[in-house]
């Protein structure tokens, strides 16, 4: 972050309509400034080790090695960067890809810009909830990958009672508080509603998120809600949505 407290931010993508749009939508912002412009995941790399900026917004398909290997080349090299990666498509697969190569959110090109900036303001100072659609989605889809069914097919027969699957949580290094604070990250909660609902400060659930991360050797919220769900953890707390 600069001295003025803006956050500095690249924008990749290899169509100039893309980047133009990105640039208003950040420009509309006054604690973002763009900093650089970058057409290729290899200008991407070479441009975040020179400017060294606090956010990139990395569109994902692109000629050459495209946003998903930049993004896990530069979070390689340079860790601290945060990748929010955009897109048309809001396939959960991409999701997935893009988390597993290090990205720290994923934004829709077609959302309104007010979406944008919310969202884009907590991915840059590490407060960046998970949306509860999303959660639903990904536990929908750990749950299709471990019984082999299709996360929109039912896997009951009609008239049978549903048979909860199988779990078998590997020991946790985590306390009681921070197990039941992981558990409410993975329904999408944010960390003022987790500190309401605990009778914590807000601060004090950062400290124990922080704490959580290093223990689970995680880089961010998304993460922690996987994490969270191929344990067992939040699963059968997820039939509100």
């Amino acid at each position: 972050m600069e001295d003025n407290g803006r956050f500095r931010v690249l924008l990749v993508d290899d169509h100039p309509h893309g980047r133009e749009g990105m640039r208003t939508v950040m420009e509309i912002d006054p604690v973002f400034q763009v900093v650089a412009e970058a057409t290729s995941g290899e200008q991407a790399v070479q441009l975040a080790e020179e400017l060294m900026p606090d956010l990139i917004l990395m569109d994902i398909n692109m000629p050459g090695i495209g946003g998903l290997e930049a993004t896990q080349r530069i979070k390689t090299r340079l860790p601290a960067i945060k990748i929010v990666m955009v897109t048309v498509s809001d396939d959960i697969t991409d999701l997935f890809e893009a988390i597993k190569r290090g990205a720290q959110g994923y934004l829709v090109k077609n959302l309104n810009p007010s979406s944008w900036h919310e969202y884009l303001r907590a991915i840059a100072v590490d407060e960046a909830p998970m949306s509860k659609e999303l959660a639903f989605r990904i536990l929908q889809e750990f749950t299709s990958r471990a019984d082999g069914t299709s996360p929109t097919r039912p896997r009951d027969e009609p008239g049978k009672a549903a048979a909860p699957p199988p779990r078998q949580p590997a020991a946790s290094p985590l306390t009681p508080r921070e197990t039941e604070i992981l558990e409410r990250v993975a329904k999408g909660e944010s960390n003022r509603e987790i500190a309401a609902l605990f009778h914590l400060s807000e601060h004090t659930v950062k400290n124990h998120l922080k704490n959580i991360l290093q223990k689970l050797h995680l880089d961010n919220r998304v993460q922690l809600a996987r994490y969270a769900l191929e344990q067992g953890l939040a699963g059968e707390r997820q039939s509100g949505y």
